[in-house]
């Protein structure tokens, strides 16, 4: 069996601009700046075979590069049960058609349609019985963040390798976009 997801990966500059905002929320386990990415949609646990019906599909999505900015943080969860510190995504009509794109392409080869609605975002830190007082001075002291303009000229297939320091991300195939 692998765990899959697709995702968008970012530049080394986007990567440490947001490696800079970890810290000062105890609780918090932030994600490694190697293992930053933007998720276009999270596919499981799929046995081989699938796999490669998978890789089959994402090779025929077809859709524009574009251009990405990073804007802003946020958090899932309410203050008092936060679980995740997320860097937010500016809206963006080229990111919504590709993730559909994506969608579509893997509903095809049989995967069962997403029921959450897309929500763009880079998971910065999954939290654990973090202060409320310090979520909302990191939300407050980061909230003008931004990062980009930087192209998007791939989407990328990870597996994810579950193990006790956290998921090792590794990129099986890159799809490119439309550069013309």
């Amino acid at each position: 069996m692998l765990r899959l997801f697709v995702a968008i990966a970012l530049t080394e500059e986007a990567r440490q601009r947001l490696a800079g905002l970890a810290g000062g929320v105890p609780g918090a386990r932030w994600t490694e700046p190697e293992n930053l990415h933007l998720t276009l949609r999270f596919i499981g646990e799929v046995p081989e075979d699938q796999a490669m019906d998978i890789d089959t599909a994402l090779t025929e999505v077809r859709a524009p590069a574009f251009p990405l900015t990073l804007d802003g943080v946020g958090v899932y969860g309410s203050a008092r049960k936060a679980r995740v510190l997320w860097a937010g995504v500016e809206r963006n009509e080229a990111l919504a058609h590709l993730q559909a794109k994506v969608e579509s392409a893997l509903v095809r080869c049989g995967l069962p349609a997403e029921e959450r609605k897309f929500s763009p975002h880079v998971t910065l830190a999954r939290l654990k019985d973090a202060p409320a007082d310090r979520i909302g001075r990191f939300l407050s002291d980061r909230g003008l963040f931004r990062a980009g303009p930087m192209p998007v000229e791939h989407v990328t297939l990870y597996r994810s390798h579950l193990g006790n320091g956290g998921a090792v991300y590794e990129a099986l195939r890159e799809y490119p976009l439309d550069t013309a």
